[in-house]
């Protein structure tokens, strides 16, 4: 396809690799089939040659995005109480046009926030049943923040866990 494109413009091998800023030995190797090409020697031989990709997504490129999303949630090990942004951020950069890729990024971040409001329900009704233990009860009984911590924190785990599983299936379906 590069050949094609190249030989419409009436560009050399040599003068492609030198509009891409590109060795000329990679370009014969991509003309070749013998390498495939990185995202920046891509990006430089499409801008070279006026070459505009289709509007629909690759499906490598989609199941990369997918599994990039998915893996980005992990970011609440950092991040716990913003890190949906993070997937936010991809999904608003990457401009997936599928509507049922949006639908389901989407419904992943809201799983994220809904995460979120959770967890903070949960600290907040440990530390009530902490302060009626001591003020109400007077006993010095009390529940330890790490048990809802890492309990919160494992089923945000199976959350993202079943996120990439179903990616992982609407990846293979796409067309």
């Amino acid at each position: 396809m590069i050949i094609q494109a190249r030989k419409a413009k009436g560009f050399t091998q040599e003068e492609l690799a030198t509009l891409t800023k590109v060795n000329l030995r990679t370009i014969q190797r991509l003309e070749g089939g013998e390498s495939k090409p990185r995202a920046y020697t891509l990006k430089a031989i499409e801008k070279a040659l006026d070459f505009q990709r289709p509007a629909a997504n690759n499906p490598d490129d989609t199941a990369h995005f997918l599994q990039l999303f998915c893996i980005s949630c992990f970011s609440y090990l950092l991040i716990p109480y913003v890190h949906f942004l993070i997937p936010n951020y991809l999904l608003n950069k990457n401009k997936e046009q599928n509507p049922e890729i949006r639908r389901f990024a989407k419904k992943v971040i809201r799983t994220q926030i809904c995460w979120v409001v959770a967890t903070m329900l949960v600290f907040l009704s440990v530390m009530f049943i902490n302060f009626l233990e001591r003020y109400y009860f007077h006993t010095n009984d009390y529940i330890s923040y790490l048990i809802p911590f890492f309990g919160m924190y494992a089923l945000n785990l199976l959350l993202i866990l079943n996120s990439m599983s179903k990616a992982r299936t609407l990846a293979v379906q796409m067309p």
